[in-house]
C-alpha cells in the first residue's frame, strides 16, 4: 500500500492558490482512481484508492501547510507504510511554472510543509514531487507570492502540470522511481 500526500492549505481562503497544487493533484488522483467517499482522520481527510490491483490512500492534511508533518507521521504509523512508500506532492515557487521534479529524497528546499513533514518523520529519505508554480516578481515576498493565485494566462499551464503530475505519481507507484523520475523530471 502507498500513502500519497497533498499540500497545501485547508478552507476556502487558500482555494485555487500557488501554495494549494498538492491539494491540485491529489483532486485529480481521486477523481481518476478514487474508490471511497472522503473519511476525516488523521487531522485531514483520506480516501482509499485504486491503482490497477495496488490500494493506495490519498491524504489531504487539513492542518495549515507548515504543521503537515503531524498529518502524515499519523497516517503512515497508522498504515505501518514504509517511508519509501509515501509520496509528498507540493508546490515549488523554485521551478518554472509547470516543470516538474520528482526525487527519492533530500532536503526540503525551503518547503515548509515538507520541511515538518522531514522533521516529523525523522528522515528526509522521503520521495517527493515538486510542481513549479514560478518565481515571485522582484519586490514581492514569497509568502504572498504562494498564497496568490493563479493568473488567467498561468491557468492553462498549471492545469496540464496537475495532470502530468498525476500521471507521475501514478508511473512512481506502477513503475518505480527511477522510471518516473526519467519520465517525468
Amino acid at each position: 500500500m502507498k500513502l500519497i500526500v497533498g499540500l497545501g492549505n485547508p478552507g476556502r481562503k487558500y482555494e485555487g492558490t500557488r501554495h494549494n497544487v498538492g491539494f491540485r493533484v491529489l483532486a485529480e488522483l481521486r477523481r481518476m482512481y478514487g474508490r471511497s467517499g472522503p473519511k476525516q482522520a488523521f487531522q485531514g481527510e483520506i480516501v482509499e484508492a485504486l491503482v490497477e490491483a495496488e490500494k493506495i490512500l490519498l491524504l489531504t492534511p487539513h492542518t495549515l501547510m507548515n504543521l503537515s508533518g503531524g498529518s502524515v507521521l499519523a497516517a503512515r504509523d497508522f498504515y505501518k507504510i514504509d517511508d519509501a512508500d509515501l509520496m509528498v506532492v507540493a508546490d515549488d515557487f523554485n521551478l518554472p511554472l509547470g516543470k516538474l521534479r520528482m526525487r527519492s529524497g533530500g532536503s526540503s528546499g525551503g518547503q515548509k510543509g515538507l520541511e515538518d513533514i522531514i522533521r516529523r518523520l525523522g528522515t528526509d529519505q522521503v520521495p517527493r514531487l515538486r510542481v513549479g508554480i514560478g518565481s515571485p516578481p522582484a519586490g514581492r515576498e514569497g509568502a504572498d507570492y504562494v498564497l496568490g493565485r493563479f493568473s488567467k494566462a498561468e491557468l492553462p499551464e498549471i492545469e496540464v502540470a496537475t495532470g502530468l503530475a498525476a500521471d507521475a505519481v501514478v508511473v512512481w507507484i506502477r513503475e518505480g522511481m527511477a522510471v518516473a523520475m526519467n519520465r517525468y523530471n
